[in-house]
């Protein structure tokens, strides 16, 4: 005798190969669903603030996105968290020590008595990421979904441009999002920089590759920058960038070979997929 499933059992056996995943900052937020079984992107959506917000409205932010797509009613496999702001730094393992968190931030960054420092393994990179994360989102996705995983977007985009077809010469890649770029310069499967910056102009865009490329005495004849993210060919920030670097291509990062709803293509964020 077979034992006959519920729709609710049925569903939430569905849903227990599901994948969520949620990019956090200041400037907005995203979030997709992936179904792990057929290797797709069944829901995603994004939201952009018009101005930088605070971790207070951020999270109220969050649920009234969660409540649009009724995201908690739903069962996931697994909860990936990933947490975008400049309270960062990359520190070389060789120097790096767990209980001295604190003292890698607290030059470049204002810290909070109560504020909860972490940090993330790069895989096969011999750098930590040092960071203190929206402690009030991870209090509500651990309430609302149990243990979660979270990381730092500066470890969700290496590990993801470390994907790349390996190159002998020096690539630097911009990842573009509103109002704010992180800028990565890999050679051979190594970094040789990463960082983030704020920018309102095309001037301050360019500006700022112009300036890493001088600091790590690149040549912007002969070196590939290739840009992805918020940005198409043709577009103000690319014909800015090509005017002074002659090798520049907008490209699609290699993940993982999920497909997509066409509705979902243009509000993908594609470090969440790493």
């Amino acid at each position: 005798m077979t034992e006959k499933i519920t729709n609710n059992e049925e569903k939430s056996l569905l849903n227990s190969f599901k994948k969520l995943s949620i990019q956090i900052s200041l400037n907005g937020l995203s979030f997709c669903i992936v179904d792990t079984v057929v290797n797709k992107v069944v829901l995603s959506d994004t939201v952009l603030f018009k101005i930088e917000s605070t971790p207070y409205l951020l999270l109220k932010e969050l649920k009234t996105l969660f409540e649009k797509h009724n995201i908690l009613t739903k069962h996931f496999s697994e909860v990936l968290v990933v947490h975008k702001n400049n309270l960062f730094s990359l520190v070389p393992k060789a120097l790096f020590d767990k209980n001295e968190l604190a003292n890698y931030l607290k030059f470049n960054t204002k810290l909070l008595a109560n504020d909860d420092i972490v940090y993330d393994e790069i895989e096969n990179q011999d750098i930590v990421s040092v960071y203190v994360p929206f402690t009030n989102i991870n209090n509500y996705i651990f309430d609302n979904f149990g243990e979660f995983e979270f990381k730092h977007s500066s470890s969700a985009l290496l590990q993801t441009l470390l994907l790349q077809k390996p190159s002998s010469k020096s690539i630097c890649y911009v990842y573009v999002a509103e109002r704010e770029l992180e800028l990565v310069v890999l050679a051979q499967k190594k970094i040789l920089l990463y960082n983030q910056f704020q920018y309102r102009t095309k001037e301050d865009f360019l500006y700022y590759i112009l300036f890493t490329f001088e600091q790590l005495q690149l040549d912007p004849k002969n070196i590939k920058l290739k840009l992805f993210g918020k940005i198409e060919e043709g577009d103000e920030l690319f014909e800015t960038c090509y005017t002074y670097i002659k090798k520049v291509s907008v490209f699609l990062p290699k993940h993982n070979s999920y497909s997509f709803e066409e509705e979902n293509k243009e509000s993908i964020d594609f470090t969440l997929l790493n």
